[in-house]
């Protein structure tokens, strides 16, 4: 590349072309230089530079020395990463909290590119990379941005790396047929006295006149009625409290706050209450098919029970009332539950459990409390493999960066984000102590724990650790993938690790072929501009270009 500083006069000459030894040796010189000039880390305001963008920027030119200058200099790497993971940086609790509208009160991020919706408007930026990567079914609103560009999307190696469940999902809720069957609406103090709320219903599965669900009633003596359609003017209530339904009937009460099954024969206009509670059971829990139930509680927003929960590989089933004559298991592994259905197998693991009950068909959902929950991938009417570079429904589609704040409100300008880059981040430092500890020979128990540190914080819990065995130079270069994607990094990661060139690290495209292929060496510089060659006689091209 050319090379000047201040030392050269202003005026019109030909800059030298400086090779990638010297101009190591140039920047580490610059940094050292301001390295006690330039106020402590956090001292100075919001989006300048100080010690910790220096010392940052230091570590990562010696993480790379190897490839820029052909000499290692890990322990001077992991020198400067020590002096910013002491100087009170600390990780992000919510990792998506990184790359929203008010990532700027992160006190992980060290130095960031700052944006604004109103004083730094550009069409580059995070306004590319937010609404770049919006298209197909997403919402652009709930990104908080006005519409989306249908450019960027991920390919199959990116979405690989993360495991199955991304998610968290381990059983989806399903539906079944509830919508389609036949239904007797129960209006009531519970819902509002809303006669028009057609969710808060029984269903005829067999479309024989017989209603059944269940039904949360959240206060004692709660008055409700029975409509056949969803208006009082056909309402159903019990004149004698006996069982036995008239027209225009008085009003039914549930003695007791809770969950009662609700069962209603119109053929014969009777209808029976009973409350249950219900629990979980089998040899996945500590305490076995013999023991105790293990009790789940209403979640009144999921209109669901629920419970939070550790496991152990086995089975279970949900039971009513803590015996067997009303259990539910899933005899089609279809999420559907059915009474003395087929046993539910479960791998060990920490889990959230639902159980929807209040109207047929019975169903639940199951979500892994521990997982790792940085991939965020829009795959709703996506492809996972790219055939076609141009439809932007071919791959998955990357929604890291949003322009809404962490507690969900836009941003000031639904053109342009308030979203700031985090250009150095503390995870980022984490991962370069631990790669500089492995490739040095240095303390593997250290470079364990700030692996560890990231995953702990990325599956929100310390299950997401790995163990010792496990700490390869492969896996904290997987793990940069999964913590920095969309950050900017993984092109000089990939470089850095010999999988740039000459390998079999393959991805879909690379080298411009769907299937992906080798590409030569040369390729791990990029080019100098034609222009600047053109203007500049002193310049050599790179080779093989």
């Amino acid at each position: 590349m050319p090379f000047v500083t201040e030392e050269d006069a202003v005026g019109s000459f030909f800059p030298d072309q400086i090779q990638a030894a010297d101009l190591f040796n140039y920047i580490e010189s610059e940094l050292k230089e301001i390295e006690t000039l330039i106020p402590g880390a956090g001292a100075n305001p919001y989006g300048r530079a100080d010690q910790g963008a220096v010392w940052t920027l230091l570590a990562k030119l010696y993480l790379n020395a190897e490839v820029y200058a052909g000499a290692t200099k890990y322990q001077d790497c992991l020198t400067y990463c020590n002096k910013i993971i002491e100087a009170g940086y600390s990780l992000e609790p919510e990792y998506q909290n990184l790359f929203l509208a008010d990532n700027h009160r992160s006190n992980e991020i060290i130095f960031p590119i700052a944006f604004d919706g109103v004083s730094t408007r550009t069409w580059g930026g995070m306004t590319f990379i937010i609404r770049a990567g919006i298209g197909g079914s997403m919402d652009p609103t709930a990104s908080g941005v006005v519409s989306g560009w249908g450019g960027t999307r991920t390919t199959r190696q990116l979405v690989d790396k993360f495991p199955s469940d991304f998610g968290g999902i381990i059983i989806a809720l399903n539906e079944g047929n509830t919508a389609k069957y036949p239904k007797l609406y129960v209006p009531g103090a519970y819902q509002g006295w809303n006669a028009s709320n057609t969710q808060t219903a029984l269903s005829s599965i067999n479309s024989n006149k017989i209603y059944e669900g269940h039904v949360y009633f959240p206060e004692d003596n709660s008055p409700f009625l029975f409509t056949t359609i969803p208006s009082f003017a056909l309402s159903l209530g019990d004149n004698g409290g006996d069982g036995t339904l008239e027209m225009k009937g008085d009003t039914i009460r549930a003695e007791e706050a809770g969950l009662y099954y609700v069962r209603v024969d119109l053929n014969t206009n009777r209808y029976t209450m009973e409350k249950r509670t219900w629990g979980l059971l089998g040899d996945a829990t500590s305490a076995g098919w013999e023991g105790q139930d293990l009790p789940l509680s209403w979640n009144e927003e999921a209109q669901a029970f629920e419970i939070i929960v550790d496991l152990q590989a086995g089975n279970f089933k949900f039971r009513a009332n803590n015996n067997w004559d009303v259990n539910l298991g899933d005899e089609n592994a279809d999420g559907i539950l059915t009474q003395e259905g087929a046993n539910i197998s479960i791998a060990a693991g920490s889990y959230r459990i639902l159980l929807y009950v209040e109207k047929p068909d019975y169903a639940y959902a199951i979500f892994s409390t521990a997982f790792d929950k940085r991939g965020f991938f829009w795959s709703q009417g996506q492809k996972l493999d790219i055939t076609d570079i141009t439809l932007f429904t071919d791959g998955y589609a990357v929604n890291k960066f949003k322009n809404v704040t962490s507690d969900g409100a836009p941003g000031s300008d639904s053109d342009f984000p308030d979203t700031d880059f985090p250009l150095f981040r503390l995870g980022d430092v984490y991962l370069m102590a631990s790669e500089a500890l492995l490739r040095s020979g240095g303390d593997r128990s250290q470079a364990l724990n700030y692996f560890n540190a990231v995953r702990t914080r990325a599956y929100g819990s310390p299950t997401g650790g790995i163990q010792d065995s496990e700490l390869t130079l492969d896996m904290i270069l997987d793990e940069r993938a999964r913590e920095l994607y969309w950050e900017a990094h993984r092109r000089t990661d990939l470089v850095r690790f010999g999988k740039f060139s000459n390998t079999d690290y393959r991805w879909a495209w690379k080298g411009g072929t769907m299937e992906g292929r080798s590409v030569d060496a040369f390729r791990d510089v990029y080019p100098i501009p034609s222009p600047d060659l053109g203007a500049n006689p002193n310049l050599v091209q790179n080779n093989g270009y």
